[in-house]
């Protein structure tokens, strides 16, 4: 996950985050949105990513910036239920999926120009 290290500290813009329709064009939906985020929390989202169906992607916050970053799989059964994935499914989605992950990250941390 070294391509994500990158991310780290970057602040998340909420603005970003809610656009359903652009998230979706990247391949992505929010399971779960803060709205106001607390000072520590916690962005969840959905995508299919390495072959991988319900690919969990979690972006924990503190003051809207970018802490941590976790992948796991979500449980057919319960999608409250997530198991981590081992460093050869990390490699996977990496390895298929890598400009894709750019492409979200970038979105949801671009600021948008406030003088226009």
């Amino acid at each position: 996950m070294e391509e994500l290290k990158k991310y780290i500290g970057r602040t998340v813009e909420l603005d970003n985050v809610k656009d359903s329709a652009r998230l979706k064009e990247l391949g992505f939906t929010c399971r779960y949105l803060p709205d106001p985020p607390e000072d520590f929390d916690e962005f969840e989202f959905v995508a299919d990513l390495g072959g991988f169906k319900n690919l969990g992607l979690m972006v924990t916050v503190e003051s809207m910036t970018v802490k941590k970053i976790f992948f796991g799989l979500l449980s057919p059964d319960d999608p409250d239920v997530v198991t981590g994935l081992t460093e050869e499914q990390v490699q996977k989605v990496f390895a298929d999926d890598a400009d894709a992950l750019a492409q979200f990250f970038e979105f949801i941390t671009r600021q948008h120009d406030r003088f226009s």
